[in-house]
């Protein structure tokens, strides 16, 4: 029952004239009384086939006449080309098996009607579908592109000897902040969903001095902008013996190394979505300019933007600020009062923090975000009763610093968030299986 042959070889050319056997799902299906037309469907790609009374058993043919969409089958049949045909290729049938049927009564929901007028699978009815709505070619291709976004990564790392590192789902404090974070009961006690792996690797970091992760994240935000998610993909990384500059050129070298994977490998499912190839060669290619936090500001209160000197940057000004960016730009040196306790503080003006944000354009906002870690006993201290946070959860990180500390830092980048901008979905919902957000939880 294994499958050896796929659509996309059929469409290649390489079998033209000979017969095959092909295993999929019946996408589209007419019938015109003695012919059956329709469209078969497998991950690779979709066929025009066509079924002939004179051509099959009685039997068969009826059934493939009565088939339903969404139906699993089993179809041999000769190889011609037709230019007229999706793909360049036709199966005209002479064997026909149904595998799993689907009852009249209730047929397959997602029906082109349904997806009429809806953004990125925005409406209700096709996210309490989503088991379903992910076989429509949509989001076939957005998994595909994910796929070779998370596969780029693990490239990127693993060719610079960076070593795969892992850290655990439940911890005890925060790293972004206490009210995003997810309270569960831990035999007794309080624990917390993690917001991010990097307290723990930079536990590791004198141990590998280079790691990084592709993990879950957990966040209790209730925000319900085109980018947010309470379960997303994280990939973050650490290094020794580095700072800003050298965090930053790891970014910007990641982002250029997805950008020209996906180029190599999904162009055609970007060009079947219409995105415009010349703007992922474009991110590919070129270098990211950097900006000052208060260059950023100026420019927002010269637009009418509302928006003090050491307040953070919400969504609402990323996208305003990149919605004309050429390129991702790098926001760099925010107020100390704007970040937390581990961002270590400028050392020639200490107002500032030596961090990062990578801000992608076209209005889509942060996709990276990191710095150079507090790395001495002493500044880490400080910068925890600065902010009056307790000391006891974090005396494992404070441990990082007693026992031969260094300088190093890190970044964490949104991966669905870089998904959503290079696929040029409408919102990050399109790109993950099943969306977890403040308001869904199912299927």
């Amino acid at each position: 029952m294994a499958k050896t042959l796929w659509i996309s070889d059929v469409q290649s050319g390489s079998f033209t004239g000979d017969s095959v056997e092909l295993k999929g799902w019946i996408k589209r299906h007419r019938s015109s009384g003695k012919i059956v037309f329709m469209t078969l469907r497998d991950s690779t790609g979709e066929i025009q086939c066509v079924a002939k009374k004179a051509e099959l058993e009685e039997l068969e043919f009826e059934a493939i006449k009565n088939a339903l969409i969404e139906s699993s089958v089993v179809l041999k049949g000769n190889v011609k080309a037709d230019d007229r045909a999706p793909g360049g290729h036709e199966l005209s049938l002479s064997n026909v098996t149904i595998i799993g049927g689907v009852n009249a009564e209730k047929p397959f929901p997602i029906t082109e009607s349904a997806m009429e007028d809806t953004e990125g699978g925005e409406t209700e009815f096709l996210l309490d579908n989503r088991h379903l709505y992910l076989r429509t070619g949509r989001m076939t291709t957005m998994l595909k592109i994910r796929s070779s976004i998370f596969g780029s990564i693990h490239s990127y790392f693993r060719n610079r000897e960076f070593i795969e590192y892992q850290a655990p789902s439940f911890v005890a404090g925060a790293v972004e902040g206490g009210s995003t974070l997810f309270e569960v009961p831990y035999f007794g006690r309080k624990a917390y969903l993690t917001q991010s792996w990097q307290l723990y690797a930079e536990a590791a970091m004198p141990a590998l001095e280079r790691l990084y992760t592709i993990a879950p994240s957990f966040r209790a935000e209730k925000s319900r902008t085109r980018r947010h998610l309470t379960e997303f993909w994280h990939a973050e990384m650490e290094i020794a013996w580095g700072g800003n500059e050298e965090v930053m050129a790891h970014g910007e070298a990641l982002v250029r190394h997805i950008a020209k994977n996906l180029l190599d490998e999904r162009s055609e499912e970007l060009e079947s979505i219409g995105r415009d190839i010349d703007l992922i060669s474009r991110y590919a290619d070129s270098k990211y300019p950097r900006i000052r936090y208060d260059e950023a500001v100026e420019t927002l209160q010269s637009m009418g933007i509302d928006i003090e000197w050491g307040q953070d940057l919400d969504y609402s000004k990323e996208k305003v600020l990149t919605k004309d960016f050429d390129v991702p730009h790098f926001l760099t040196h925010y107020p100390k009062i704007a970040k937390p306790f581990y961002h270590r503080p400028d050392p020639e003006d200490d107002k500032y923090v030596l961090c990062h944000d990578l801000l992608a354009p076209e209005g889509y906002g942060e996709i990276i975000g990191g710095g150079e870690r507090t790395w001495s006993e002493k500044e880490i201290l400080e910068r925890i009763d600065e902010e009056g946070t307790p000391r006891e959860p974090y005396e494992f990180y404070i441990d990082v610093r007693r026992y031969g500390g260094v300088p190093h830092g890190g970044f964490g980048m949104g991966v669905e968030r870089v998904c959503s901008w290079l696929s040029g979905a409408d919102h990050i919902r399109e790109v993950i299986p099943f969306p977890r957000d403040s308001r869904r939880v199912t299927p």
